[in-house]
């Protein structure tokens, strides 16, 4: 129980410090931390980053920044996909789970290091840059046409598989989408994808209990040490430069992925 809390304080240090993509660390933390496999740990990590997410979103409701209709659209989508992914864990062998999950672990690095490092592709045409989802602006709201609502639903259907497979909220997945598809400002799409989390980690976390999945035990001090680990990563994070964090992020989340494939092949 003090391991489970001790492993949930690091991953709220993490989430508040990194943002709700970081939570993909919360697996890899738990399988070193209590040996157990990846498909036992995710939806473990799942419920600690779902309540995070949660508490995020709260607040980005009182701002108004949540767009909850495109929110609730994606989670459907997501949480009609998490069973899937979820029956797919429990039948792969924990071996290639752990090298598929170092796989997409690697990936974040990469993109948060791209992100850090200010690399970027060539640059876009004006049609090019043109998302399908657009807001009307004399209301702010999105004008719903099919590519708009064909875009965020198969966005959330890709989030919510990997959530019940991996154990991962999916803002890794989620933000860089609504980025490319909408035209949100950063801040409404980092609030809206943490609604997104936070619905599909719920269907995630109600699957794995009813199934007898969840290890309560190992979850409920994970969890609550992931919310106590929240404020102390938000003060720390005012003091460190975004590029530091990142770079940081990137370089640990490499070298657990590398340690989860040596582990896995051993």
């Amino acid at each position: 129980m003090l391991t489970s809390l001790m492993l949930g304080l690091a991953v709220g240090l993490i989430l508040a410090l990194t943002g709700a993509g970081g939570g993909i660390l919360a697996v890899p933390l738990l399988v070193f931390g209590t040996h157990i496999g990846v498909a036992q740990a995710g939806p473990i990590g799942l419920m600690a980053v779902g309540m995070a997410a949660a508490l995020g979103a709260i607040l980005g409701l009182r701002a108004g920044v949540v767009r909850y209709r495109a929110a609730l659209l994606i989670a459907i989508a997501g949480m009609l996909f998490s069973p899937a992914g979820l029956w797919l864990a429990h039948r792969i062998d924990n071996r290639w789970l752990s090298v598929l999950f170092a796989l997409v672990l690697l990936y974040v690095a990469f993109n948060t290091l791209r992100k850090a490092r200010g690399w970027t592709g060539t640059a876009a045409t004006p049609e090019e840059r043109r998302p399908p989802c657009v807001r009307g602006l004399d209301t702010g709201r999105f004008i719903w046409i099919r590519p708009c609502a064909r875009a965020l639903a198969l966005s959330g259907s890709f989030a919510g598989l990997l959530s019940g497979l991996l154990g991962v909220g999916g803002g890794f997945v989620m933000v860089p989408a609504l980025q490319r598809y909408t035209d949100l400002a950063m801040q409404s799409a980092v609030a809206t994808s943490l609604a997104v989390i936070a619905l599909i980690s719920l269907a995630g976390v109600a699957s794995s209990a009813a199934g007898g999945a969840l290890a309560w035990g190992i979850a409920l001090p994970f969890s609550a040490g992931a919310l106590a680990g929240m404020p102390g990563g938000r003060t720390l994070s005012a003091r460190l430069s975004s590029p530091l964090l990142q770079t940081a992020f990137a370089a640990v989340s490499a070298a657990v992925a590398a340690g989860m494939i040596v582990k896995a092949l051993r």
